[in-house]
């Protein structure tokens, strides 16, 4: 039944108006247009994040962190922010780009176009502002591909959360490292990494 005039009055408005989702595709696409080339974008769930703008704190921690990956793993091994492949059923509405991933081989080695889930050894995340977003989407979009450790540096928390045993889409073990505390890779088990030297020099 058609509702009067009066009655439309109530019908509540949409608040969420439909969105454009992107594949992996037509991202290409646009990129060779040159549209993309003043943006820094990343894929997930169809959605375009915007990856540029990081505060002084994210520098600071993605500096740090990079340069104990290098030490403990060798250059290269280790990149900042490059794509990866996740899960088949994923890829083509998502195209990932961790703050820093670990490799099994150098890049070179690798024949497709990304790094897949078969060649990642660990992935990191720096979260100032996007914790949150880290710990669900992205954690559940890691562990859905089998990436066998994810690691979250905590800026505002100033801790370490470890994931690890990825199965049915989620981490089974999440566990919170403090500033008194170090952890080690599974991939290095000998080497530690002491939490509190990520955010030395930002303010509590």
């Amino acid at each position: 039944m058609t509702p009067t005039a009066s009655e439309a009055l109530y019908i509540p408005a949409q608040t969420c108006p439909p969105r454009k989702k992107w594949t992996r595709a037509e991202c290409a696409a646009l990129e060779g247009t040159g549209v993309w080339n003043q943006q820094h974008l990343e894929l997930i769930w169809g959605d375009l994040i915007n990856k540029m703008g990081k505060k002084k704190p994210h520098s600071i921690v993605i500096t740090v962190i990079n340069t104990w990956l290098r030490g403990a793993f060798g250059e290269r091994y280790v990149y900042q922010e490059v794509p990866i492949d996740v899960a088949p059923d994923d890829n083509p509405t998502n195209e990932p780009e961790p703050d820093l991933i670990v490799l099994a081989k150098p890049l070179s080695a690798i024949k497709s176009d990304n790094a897949t889930p078969a060649d990642l050894r660990l992935l990191v995340e720096i979260s100032d502002s996007t914790l949150s977003f880290d710990q669900t989407t992205k954690a559940e979009l890691y562990a859905r591909a089998g990436i066998i450790e994810y690691w979250i540096f905590d800026i505002p928390g100033r801790r370490l959360l470890v994931h690890r045993d990825p199965r049915d889409g989620q981490y089974r073990s999440v566990k919170a490292y403090s500033e008194e505390e170090s952890a080690s890779p599974l991939a290095a088990p000998d080497r530690e990494f002491r939490v509190a030297e990520a955010f030395e020099g930002i303010d509590k």
